[in-house]
């Protein structure tokens, strides 16, 4: 016997939530942010938003579903079943937080917020909800977005939907050999970025326009861009293996520096962790996020 769909409803503490529990209480997160020129008024209202569509959401779920929610805080330790359908309620963001523990599951965004412009990731409303539960399980299309892969040569894994960082977790010096199909250079930098075409509207792009706005994939282009930070010349390193593209082949990092990090999409408490001898390879990943569109 099958088991029934489960609607799992990702959300992210509100900034207004995140004020009261630094402060106390919500009349001493407001004393703070008048003083300051702020208001509370604007942070409450945007979490009542986000309360109203949650509720909207959590009424739309078919009776003969299961439900279940998470807090992005707490997505590394919740299990997603294949059975899932994942209901991202918030910002972009949010889904490329929740896309690296997924495995090919249904995902619908949906923007909380119904006066500004739904966002490229979460581009329904909460009132839709119902009908797009029902769209997910049967003739709903899904765009399949790249994703990318780093694999240390101990087992460990790590999916990110816009990019992975390899580097130290402070961005000082990092030593490594850099190996990118018969080419090979060992460097001194401030860590590497590899990203999907989702990422080339955040850091991605950033990097690209300082390198004279290289071309970037597209989101769903089976393709990577990566690019080397801020590597200098000296006498046993080199700056010239800075950026380029990846397809079928891997970016490989052999580790000259102890303790280097690698995380995605900037979570750095989720993290991967390699040290001198090591070796990484960045590739595209077997993975796809699949993003309800209609």
């Amino acid at each position: 016997m099958s088991l029934a769909p489960r609607a799992v409803l990702v959300h992210r503490r509100t900034q207004y939530a995140e004020a009261v529990a630094r402060h106390g209480t919500p009349g001493a997160a407001d004393f703070f942010l008048r003083q300051r020129g702020g208001s509370l008024d604007d942070l409450a209202a945007a979490d009542d938003q986000q309360r109203a569509a949650l509720a909207t959401v959590a009424a739309a779920v078919p009776a003969d579903w299961r439900t279940g929610t998470v807090e992005r805080a707490e997505l590394s330790r919740f299990l997603f079943a294949p059975e899932d359908v994942v209901v991202v309620v918030g910002q972009d963001g949010l889904v490329a937080n929740v896309a690296k523990y997924l495995a090919g599951q249904t995902v619908v965004g949906i923007d909380p917020a119904p006066g500004r412009n739904a966002g490229v990731l979460v581009p329904h409303r909460a009132s839709q909800a119902r009908d797009l539960l029902h769209r997910s399980l049967s003739e709903g299309v899904c765009e399949q977005r790249t994703m990318v892969c780093a694999t240390t040569d101990d087992g460990q894994e790590l999916h990110a939907l816009n990019e992975v960082f390899v580097g130290h977790r402070s961005h000082q010096t990092s030593r490594y050999v850099l190996r990118c199909g018969e080419r090979r250079e060992e460097q001194a930098s401030s860590g590497l970025v590899v990203g999907t075409g989702t990422g080339a509207t955040g850091w991605l792009a950033s990097l690209a326009r300082a390198r004279g706005g290289a071309a970037l994939p597209g989101a769903t282009d089976p393709a990577l861009a990566w690019f080397v930070r801020e590597a200098w010349p000296s006498p046993t390193t080199g700056a010239d293996l800075v950026a380029g593209t990846l397809a079928q082949e891997s970016l490989t990092v052999d580790v000259l520096s102890d303790d280097l990090v690698v995380f995605g999409d900037g979570v750095e408490e989720d993290r991967l962790t390699v040290s001198r001898g090591q070796h990484l390879h960045v590739r595209v990943s077997p993975r796809h996020l699949a993003l309800l569109r209609r």
